[in-house]
C-alpha cells in the first residue's frame, strides 16, 4: 500500500438538502400550516426515543461531564467500541483506533479532511450521502460517483467502479445499510469492493450507522472484518441504532493496514486535537447503549414498529401507478422511483416543491442525493401507520392530479 500523506485542509460542511424546497416550509410553518415531514430521518420528532437507560446513565453523569476529555475521548466508551468490532469480527483494533465524535458526521469530515489534497478523488456511491459528496468538494477533492443499480436491489457494479478509478484515486466511500435505498449488500460484494481497493491501493471507509436496523432476519458484516492487509476507517454512533440523534455521539475506528498510513493518522490526531474533543454526554451514553439492551430488536423484529411502518409504506406506495420502489432491508428510507412516461418531471426540485406547497408533504428530491436523473425521491417511514397512511395518501392524490395535467 501506498504511503498516505496527511492534508492541511480544514473545513465545515453542513449536509442539510437547503434550498427553495426547505424554505418554503419554514414559511409554511411559520404561518401556522402542519406539514407531514418525510425529509430526514429524526427520530425523536416521531416519537422513537432514547432508551431510558441511556438516558439515566448520562443524568447520573452529568455533574462529571463539564471538562475537556482527551481529544480522541474517554477510555470507557472508547473501550466499549473495541469490544463491539470485537463482536463483529473486526480484529486488533485497540482503544488508540477509536475516535469518539460529535456525531459520525464530523468524523467522515474529520478523515476526508486529513486524507485529500487538492485534486484527489474520492470514490462516492450514488445515490449518496450528501455529506460525502460535500466534504470531498470542501477538502479540495473530486467527488466520483459510481452507481448503485436498482435492478439489482441497489447494489453497486464493481466493473463500474472500477472503471472510475484513477491514479488521483484515494479511497472509496461504502454506505452499508445504504442510505437512502436501505440496501444491504452481501458479503461476497463487500469481498469485491476490498479486493479492487487492495489491487488500487484505497483507503475504505466504511459507514454503517445503521448495522443494526435490520429487516427480515437479515444480517450485517463489518467491512473491516473481512481483511486485514487494507485500511478501514469504519463509522459508527447512537444516532439510528439508539434514536439518540440530538446527543451527536459517534465514533471512528482505523483498522487493517496501517504501517503505511502513519502521515493519515498523524493528521487524524491532529485534527482530533484541534477540536478540543467531542461533546462530553454524548460520550456518557456509548458504553451503556453498547452494553445494554438492544431495544433495536424490537423495533425491526416482523411485529415491531418500524418493520410494520417499512411494510406498510412499501404496500402504499407499491399501489400507486406508475411508482415503484426496491423493498429496504435496512435503515429507515425508500427511494421510489417515478415512471417518465407517466411523470415526466424536468426538474425534481421543483417537484418537491409543488409536493409540499399542494398537500403539506415534505420529501427530498432524487438530485439532492447526487441521482443523475429526475426520476426518484427520498422519503422515511418513521411516522406511525395512520401518519404514514395520511402522507403517502396525499402523495397518491398528487400523482394522480400530475397525472391528468400532463396526460397526452
Amino acid at each position: 500500500m501506498k504511503p498516505i500523506a496527511k492534508s492541511s485542509k480544514l473545513a465545515s460542511v453542513s449536509y442539510d438538502i437547503r434550498g427553495p424546497v426547505l424554505d418554503k416550509a419554514r414559511q409554511m410553518e411559520e404561518e401556522g400550516q402542519k406539514i407531514i415531514k418525510l425529509n430526514i430521518g429524526n427520530t425523536a420528532v416521531f416519537g422513537l426515543t432514547p432508551p431510558d437507560e441511556i438516558v439515566q446513565d448520562m443524568i447520573r453523569n452529568l455533574g462529571d461531564a463539564g471538562g475537556y476529555t482527551d481529544s480522541k475521548g474517554l477510555f470507557a466508551p472508547r473501550k466499549a467500541v473495541v469490544h463491539y468490532m470485537q463482536q463483529k469480527g473486526v480484529k486488533g483494533v485497540t482503544v488508540d483506533d477509536v475516535y469518539l465524535g460529535n456525531g459520525a458526521s464530523e468524523l467522515i469530515q474529520m478523515s476526508i479532511n486529513a486524507l485529500v489534497n487538492d485534486g484527489d478523488e474520492i470514490l462516492i456511491p450514488a445515490p449518496d450521502f450528501p455529506l460525502y459528496t460535500a466534504v470531498v468538494g470542501l477538502s479540495g477533492g473530486r467527488p466520483v460517483h459510481y452507481l448503485c443499480d436498482e435492478g439489482a436491489g441497489w447494489l453497486p457494479d464493481l466493473a463500474d467502479i472500477e472503471s472510475k478509478i484513477t491514479p488521483r484515486t484515494r479511497g472509496i466511500m461504502v454506505c452499508n445499510p445504504n442510505n437512502p435505498t436501505g440496501a444491504l449488500y452481501p458479503n461476497d460484494l463487500l469481498l469485491g469492493i476490498i479486493e479492487l481497493a487492495r489491487k488500487h491501493q484505497l483507503v475504505v471507509f466504511a459507514d454503517e450507522i445503521y448495522d443494526k436496523t435490520l429487516y427480515d432476519g437479515n444480517t450485517h458484516t463489518a467491512m473491516a472484518s473481512l481483511a486485514d492487509d487494507v485500511l478501514f476507517i469504519t463509522f459508527n454512533g447512537l444516532s439510528k441504532n439508539y434514536r439518540s440523534c440530538g446527543y451527536r455521539a459517534g465514533w471512528m475506528v482505523v483498522s487493517g493496514e496501517k504501517r503505511h498510513a502513519r502521515d493519515y493518522i498523524e493528521g487524524l490526531n491532529m485534527l482530533a486535537s484541534l477540536r478540543l474533543c467531542s461533546n462530553t454526554p454524548g460520550q456518557l451514553a456509548i458504553q451503556t447503549a453498547l452494553g445494554g439492551y438492544q431495544s433495536i430488536d424490537d423495533l425491526v423484529a416482523p411485529t415491531g414498529r418500524l418493520a410494520r411502518q417499512r411494510d406498510l409504506a412499501y404496500e402504499l406506495l407499491m399501489q400507486i401507478p406508475g411508482v415503484s420502489v426496491v423493498k429496504p432491508k435496512a435503515a429507515l428510507y425508500m427511494f421510489p422511483r417515478l415512471d417518465p412516461k407517466m411523470y415526466p418531471i424536468a426538474d425534481d426540485q421543483q417537484f418537491a416543491y409543488e409536493l409540499l406547497a399542494d398537500e403539506k408533504v415534505l420529501i427530498v428530491q432524487g438530485t439532492g442525493f447526487n441521482w443523475p436523473e429526475h426520476d426518484h425521491f427520498r422519503l422515511v417511514f418513521l411516522p406511525n401507520v395512520d401518519d404514514l397512511r395520511e402522507a403517502i395518501g396525499r402523495i397518491e392524490r398528487f400523482l394522480a392530479g400530475y397525472r391528468r395535467r400532463h396526460s397526452s
